[in-house]
C-alpha cells in the first residue's frame, strides 16, 4: 500500500461504525494485548484534548528511511475504549487516545499521510501479511509468539494486569491458581485471553475447580460483567485497569502481573520498520513523547529507546 500519490500529511479526521474507511483526522488503539480494557463510557469532561502533536515536524533523517516513493500509509485501529486508549471526543467522531497521538506523531515525523481503517482487534494482525494494511496501531503487546508471524517497532511499556469489585477478598494475583473456581472476563483475541487459556490446566494440575474465561469483543461488555456479577475478576492492559478503576465506582485495581512492551504491528520482514525506529527515538528526543505520556497519566510506560520486535518480557 505504498504509493506517491499524496504529497502532505493530513491530521486524521473522524470515523463513523458504518464506514470502515477514514482518510483524514483522527486514529485509535486498545490495549497491548487488546482492546483497552476502560470500555465503560468515561466523562466526557475527563478526556484530556491538549494538543501534543501539531507542533510535530518532519525530520528528513528518519522520511530518508522510507521505502522509495512512500507517502501514504494504511493504518488499522480497533475503536472502542476510554483513555488510555482509544474513545471519541464530544462530537462522537472524532478520535482520541495515547494511541492515537504516537500514530499521528510518528506519520508528522516522517511526513507521510495515513489512511486510517477500523477493524476488530483481533482481525487486524491476521491481515497484516495479506498486504490489507501497512500497520496496526491498537497497543499490540510484543510476545514471542506474535515475532514469529509480526514484526513490532515498541513505544511504550504497558502488559497485563487484573482488577476485581471491591467487596472481592481478591488483593492480588501472583499465581493463576488464585483464580480457580472464579469467572475471568477478558476481551477476545488478546494476549489476556491467550495468556488464560494457556494456563488453565494449573486449577486442574492443582486438585482445584478451573477458573472459566469469559471473553467479549466489546470492552465495556466486560466491565458490564464485573459490575453486574456475571465475572469476578477482569484481566486487562495495566493502563486501561488503573483508568478504569478510578473512573468506576466500586472498583480495585489489583496488580500488575506481567508487563509487556507495546508497539506498532507490521508484517514480518517489513521494511517499514526503520523509519518508525527513527520516528518514535525522534519523538524521545525532542520532548514529544513525554508531553504525550504526560497528557494520558501514563509517564510509567516510558520506554528509553524504540526497539524492533525485541524478545518478550520476562518477569
Amino acid at each position: 500500500m505504498h504509493t506517491s500519490a499524496y504529497r502532505h500529511f493530513i491530521p486524521f479526521v473522524t470515523i463513523t461504525s458504518a464506514a470502515l474507511l477514514l482518510t483524514a483526522c483522527g486514529s485509535g488503539t486498545g490495549g497491548p494485548g487488546g482492546p483497552d480494557a476502560a470500555g465503560v463510557a468515561a466523562e466526557k469532561a475527563e478526556v484530556p484534548t491538549t494538543d501534543v502533536v501539531s507542533a510535530v515536524r518532519k525530520d528528513d533523517a528518519a522520511a530518508k528511511l522510507l521505502p522509495a516513493g512512500t507517502t501514504r500509509l494504511t493504518v488499522a485501529v480497533s475503536v472502542g475504549g476510554t483513555p488510555p486508549g482509544t474513545t471519541y471526543l464530544d462530537d462522537g467522531k472524532t478520535l482520541t487516545g495515547q494511541d492515537v497521538d504516537f500514530t499521528k506523531a510518528v506519520a508528522r515525523v516522517l511526513g507521510i499521510e495515513l489512511k486510517v481503517e477500523q477493524a476488530s482487534f483481533e482481525a487486524i494482525l491476521p491481515a497484516l501479511d495479506s498486504g490489507k494494511y501497512d500497520f496496526g496501531a491498537s497497543n499490540f503487546g510484543v510476545t514471542d509468539e506474535r515475532r514469529k508471524t509480526i514484526d513490532f517497532v515498541t513505544y511504550v511499556n504497558d502488559g497485563q494486569g487484573f482488577a476485581t469489585r471491591k467487596d472481592s477478598k481478591l488483593a492480588k494475583v501472583t499465581d493463576l491458581r488464585q483464580l480457580c473456581g472464579l469467572n475471568v472476563a477478558t476481551s477476545a483475541g488478546t494476549t489476556f485471553e491467550a495468556t488464560l487459556e494457556q494456563n488453565e490446566h494449573v486449577c486442574a494440575d492443582a486438585g482445584e475447580k478451573a477458573y472459566k474465561v469469559q471473553t467479549y469483543a466489546e470492552s465495556s461488555a466486560v466491565w458490564s460483567s464485573l459490575q453486574q456479577g456475571r465475572s469476578d475478576v477482569v484481566m486487562s492492559t495495566i493502563n486501561g485497569l488503573r483508568y478504569a478503576v478510578a473512573h468506576q465506582q466500586g472498583l480495585k485495581f489489583l496488580n500488575e502481573y506481567h508487563r509487556l512492551d507495546v508497539g506498532f504491528a507490521f508484517k514480518k520482514g517489513t521494511d517499514l520498520a526503520p523509519a518508525f525506529q527513527a520516528a518514535v527515538n525522534k519523538l524521545l528526543s525532542d520532548g514529544t513523547y513525554d508531553r504525550i505520556l504526560r497528557k494520558w497519566g501514563t509517564t510509567g510506560s516510558a520506554i528509553e529507546k524504540s526497539r524492533i520486535s525485541p524478545p518478550e518480557l520476562k518477569n
